[in-house]
Order: structure tokens, then C-alpha cells, then sequence
């Protein structure tokens, strides 16, 4: 699984050089935000698979800008986030989903393509933030008060079913 991580570690962190995601519609809701946020033009969730292994993204399609990334290995039951923070930033990935919430503690590496961290961590399929991603298609990612959700065009929303039936 650690190999999985650090592969992952390296494409998402080529891809999340320079991303800020508080300049896009959409995407930097407020706390107090209500109801699903609006799929953002040019960025969905994309599913690939490769025999035992699966990755769940959200991003610009066929590019490496990515704003999160979920994988695990078929019937697992396990995750493995990563994404970018800020250098400063909690050794954290903060998730929300439908009013669900979790923090996930995090490994931290300096950013080779950017001056932010590059977070690492470790998940449970079956945390209720996860589930309620799983019947909503959205996930928000917290950056200390700062939302930044990532919603499903129409018809996309069945990958996140599809990648949580495929990790068990």
C-alpha cells in the first residue's frame, strides 16, 4: 500500500503545482453553505482501474491537475488520500460530505513542484464521510476555514459507487 501512496504522492503533487481552487467558481464555499455544490466547468470525477488497484480523482480530464486522490486495492475496505496543503497547514486531511465530517491525520512532505506539503494518509472505506460521499457525489477537502468543494457533472456521480464497490 505504501508504494501505491508514494505513486500517487508523486502524480498528484505534478498536478496540484500552483492549483488554487479558491479562484474557481464553485469551489470555495462557505461554512455555512447549504445543499450540493455546482459542478465546476472542465474539472469531474475520474475512475481509472488497473487489475487490483483503482483511483478516484477529481480533475481536469486527461490532464495531471488534480485536487484529490483516493485509491485502494480491490475488496480492501482501505484508502489512500492524498492532496496538497499550504506549507504551514495541519498535518491533516479534512473531509467533508453532506454535513458528515473527518479528519484524517496526515504525513506531511515538502511539495517537489510547489511551496506547499504534499499530505499523505490512510482511511477506512466504510468512515461515515466516505458513505455519504458515496450517495451524494461530492466531497469538500477543508483548508483551515476554507472549503473547497468538488462536485460531479451530471451522469459522473456513478464513479464514486463504482471505486467504494471496487474497494470494498
Amino acid at each position: 500500500m505504501r508504494l501505491t501512496v508514494l505513486i500517487a504522492a508523486a502524480g498528484l503533487t505534478l498536478a496540484l503545482a500552483a492549483c488554487n481552487t479558491t479562484s474557481q467558481p464553485g469551489m470555495g464555499l462557505s461554512p455555512a453553505s447549504s445543499g450540493s455544490p455546482a459542478p465546476v466547468q472542465g474539472y469531474d470525477w475520474h475512475l481509472n482501474q488497473d487489475g487490483d488497484e483503482a483511483r478516484l480523482a477529481y480533475g481536469a480530464e486527461a490532464s495531471d491537475d488534480l485536487k484529490i486522490g483516493l485509491d485502494c486495492r480491490k475488496h480492501s475496505g482501505q484508502l489512500a488520500l492524498s492532496a496538497l496543503a499550504a506549507v504551514g497547514a495541519a498535518s491533516e486531511i479534512h473531509l467533508e460530505s453532506g454535513g458528515e465530517t473527518e479528519r484524517f491525520p496526515a504525513e506531511a512532505e515538502a511539495s517537489e513542484v510547489n511551496d506547499g506539503l504534499f499530505l499523505t494518509a490512510e482511511a477506512k472505506a466504510r468512515e461515515p464521510v466516505f458513505q455519504r460521499f458515496r450517495r451524494t457525489g461530492w466531497l469538500a477537502v477543508w483548508e483551515g476555514e476554507t472549503r473547497h468543494a468538488y462536485a460531479p457533472h451530471p451522469g459522473s456521480d456513478e464513479r464514486v459507487e463504482r471505486f467504494f464497490a471496487f474497494c470494498g
